[in-house]
């Protein structure tokens, strides 16, 4: 039996010769440099990653920041390495045993237990929808001045363009994603550039935990339920377990330090987004006095008169590309869900049909877009311990995972994660409720 295997043999070029490439690599057949070698490899935890840097985040960031100034970066830091952490074990579920989270969810839980978690989730993929639809139809309503509900079916048309590349293969698809990360990436180290933080004090509250108000519990939660993300760590499972099927105990080893790398440079990215988005609040908005700047509408307009046309527009850019990004791999996620729990599948258009009808109604509604985006992190975050508890569950049992079992370390620090979100939830629902 060969060492490598695919479920379905590639049926198209890019995908073809991403998957001989990485067989060549496995099997230590290349000469290759070692960039050339990671890069077959590279691709899952970016398509995941796009769910870390979301217009939700730009919600959460900007309110953080402009309230609070740089006080709140350190939960930008802790999140993302919780999320390196849990994307790490997701995509390592998916290789050692060729079935994602959800569907081992259904295989392991009584079936009462099966539907609620279920429908948790659909609830979760329903809010992040909200958020990542919401956040495209705000981006071309600002670029271009587009009526939001036009707008909101623009993004729809678009959505449905990016996830016809799914019919290709997943290069394709991984290829678009990640250039709209590039894309923000850009923008934000140019808006960076132009703000010219204080360098010294984000160090100093990248690394020093601190609360000053019921309220920065709240944006903190928001920001956690942004970051770490319950349906990315579904999707992460899915997309890793038949990408490169391997057989033996060396192969699959290799494979996960390769999927490692994919995570670390996926996440490192989101995180120094995600901080540069703080950041860019803080020095703009809370050094200046404006900390009622809480709205993506109000953070486009007031940069113009402190910054310049320049950064209007990069915010802008940015805002879109994060926006259909992240529409297109919250629908994927929503399969993933649907299949895994209920071993039913539905068509791509027909999720994305669905799943766009809260966010037109939002639209239609009149509700104001930056509070309903910060108030759908926070449903992100209650979702979350209902995705980290069965992961961290799944990857310490030898007899699911095998060679790829977890250390009891990672298990340890995995189990930690968890307890902190679990805490920061119900610390958020004491305060806002019998703490007043």
């Amino acid at each position: 039996m060969p060492e490598i295997e695919e479920k379905t043999p590639p049926t198209n070029p890019p995908e073809e010769r991403t998957v001989r490439q990485a067989k060549a690599v496995l099997s230590g057949k290349t000469n290759q440099g070692w960039l050339a070698r990671i890069m077959p490899f590279m691709g899952p935890a970016f398509i995941a990653s796009v769910a870390y840097m979301d217009p939700g985040n730009f919600a959460t960031n900007i309110q953080g920041g402009a309230k609070f100034g740089y006080e709140l970066l350190w939960v930008i830091v802790a999140s993302n390495l919780m999320a390196m952490l849990l994307q790490t074990l997701s995509a390592k579920l998916g290789i050692a045993t060729g079935k994602n989270l959800a569907e081992h969810c259904r295989n392991q839980f009584p079936g009462w237990m099966v539907w609620g978690m279920w429908a948790i989730a659909e609830l979760v993929a329903i809010a992040t929808d909200l958020a990542e639809f919401l956040g495209a139809a705000l981006a071309l309503n600002l670029l271009f001045g587009m009526p939001l509900l036009w707008a909101g079916i623009l993004t729809a048309i678009i959505t449905f363009l990016i996830l016809g590349l799914e019919r290709y293969g997943f290069r394709p698809l991984e290829a678009v994603i990640t250039a709209m990360i590039g894309v923000v990436a850009v923008s934000y180290l140019a808006e960076t550039f132009l703000v010219k933080p204080d360098f010294r004090q984000v160090l100093y509250h990248a690394f020093v935990p601190h609360f000053s108000s019921t309220e920065s519990v709240l944006v903190a939660t928001g920001i956690l339920g942004a970051t770490v993300m319950p349906h990315a760590i579904f999707l992460h499972s899915a997309l890793t377990q038949d990408r490169i099927v391997v057989k033996s105990e060396k192969m699959q080893k290799r494979l996960f330090q390769f999927e490692i790398i994919d995570v670390v440079v996926a996440m490192g990215a989101a995180s120094l987004i995600n901080m540069a988005m703080l950041i860019m609040a803080a020095t703009t908005f809370h050094q200046q006095g404006l900390t009622q700047v809480g709205t993506i509408e109000q953070a486009h307009l007031t940069l113009k008169p402190l910054l310049g046309n320049a950064a209007q527009l990069f915010f802008g850019i940015s805002l879109l590309a994060s926006g259909l990004s992240s529409s297109s791999v919250g629908t994927m996620a929503g399969q993933v869900i649907m299949q895994g729990f209920l071993h039913r599948h539905i068509a791509p258009w027909l999720r994305r049909l669905v799943t766009i009808v809260p966010s037109l109604l939002v639209i239609a509604s009149g509700l104001e877009p930056t509070q309903t985006l910060v108030i759908s992190q926070v449903v992100l975050s209650f979702g979350l311990p209902f995705a980290v508890i069965p992961l961290i569950l799944f990857t310490r049992r030898k007899d699911l995972m095998g060679h790829l079992v977890n250390h009891p370390l990672t298990t340890f620090l995995a189990s930690l994660a968890a307890v902190l979100i679990l805490t920061l939830n119900f610390f958020l629902l004491y305060q806002l409720t019998l703490g007043g």
